[in-house]
């Protein structure tokens, strides 16, 4: 008899990990979904991790779970985020290999390219120059991630993938005043500045560098296509010569001053925006090429419009909660 799919998604209360459990439940072929919470199993403990997945028997896996953060809290804490991340991938990848899981999902950051990179990014661009200081040790550790999925492919004749998603937003999303991306910190922002009828809102950097914005669903619905999808197999994707990496993006990008005055119609609030030059920008430009996903069948639909309007809904519906962290 053929095994019941089980799907184990480590991280699944993060943004993605809500987003890709929400699409596998509704997906057409949907698996059993099985997760776990942080206090109940720490996916840096490579020991407890292994006893897992012994114990509950996934057929397949998306790592999702990571130490993720925005400019502030990659720049004060780089020894945290390069050895949590790489500690978590280790673990839950060596857990997988014993427990003979053929099919995984792992989540890269699409900081892993070069910060002065050819636009749009593809895949290939990946060790092609340095990287953005700011986030350079996260960035490394999902760069080891990316080559261990490639190594134990290589090795090992797995089917495993990385997905290299751009920045996301939406529901369940970090709004710390320190430690979140810069679309959940400016829509929090520009919600007080609103409640406290501010005369003006700080962002930082000059607002020219743009960016490409992507709501985590879609993420969600991307990683659904993908698994209930055998067109990675006949498509000849796996190789030995590259690296097994699709970009996940909308193809578009916008700049921060203009997210930033998009925000702030959304919200509604009416004082002036100020930007602090004194403060980095960070990478000029990050817009991936998302030809490869586009070409296996998948392509953003929701307007980023749209989908800021949904989530600050969704944040204005949780604010005790959100305040709470």
């Amino acid at each position: 008899m053929t095994q019941k799919r089980k799907t184990f998604v480590a991280g699944h209360s993060g943004l993605a990990g809500t987003a890709i459990v929400k699409a596998l439940a509704n997906s057409q072929s949907p698996a059993e979904i099985l997760t776990i919470s942080h206090s109940s199993l720490d996916l840096e403990d490579s020991a407890a991790t292994l006893d897992f997945f012994k114990k509950n028997q996934p057929t397949e896996v998306i790592v999702c779970a990571a130490k993720v953060g925005g400019i502030i809290a990659n720049s004060k804490f780089p020894h945290d985020f390069l050895n949590s991340n790489i500690k978590i991938q280790t673990s839950i990848f060596e857990a997988a290999h014993v427990c003979n899981i053929q099919r995984l999902i792992f989540l890269g950051s699409s900081c892993i390219y070069p910060r002065n990179c050819p636009q749009p990014i593809s895949e290939k661009y990946l060790l092609t120059g340095p990287l953005e200081p700011t986030n350079r040790a996260y960035a490394i550790a999902k760069i080891a991630g990316v080559e261990a999925v490639w190594a134990y492919n290589r090795q090992f004749g797995r089917k495993w993938i990385s997905l290299m998603p751009t920045n996301l937003f939406g529901f369940s999303d970090n709004y710390h005043p320190e430690h979140s991306h810069v679309l959940p910190a400016l829509l929090r922002r520009m919600h007080e500045a609103k409640l406290a009828n501010a005369d003006q809102m700080l962002v930082w950097g000059t607002g020219k560098p743009l960016r490409e914005f992507m709501f985590a669903d879609e993420l969600g619905d991307a990683v659904s296509f993908l698994f209930n999808s055998n067109r990675l197999e006949s498509s000849g994707f796996f190789s030995d010569e590259t690296p097994p990496i699709i970009n996940v993006g909308t193809g578009s990008d916008i700049s921060i001053q203009d997210l930033a005055y998009l925000i702030k119609d959304i919200v509604g609030y009416k004082g002036e925006i100020i930007f602090d030059t004194s403060k980095p920008d960070g990478t000029p430009r990050k817009l991936l090429d998302v030809s490869l996903l586009t070409d296996l069948g998948w392509t953003s639909t929701v307007p980023i419009s749209n989908a800021i309007r949904d989530t600050y809904v969704d944040f204005v519906s949780n604010l005790n909660l959100i305040l709470e962290k």
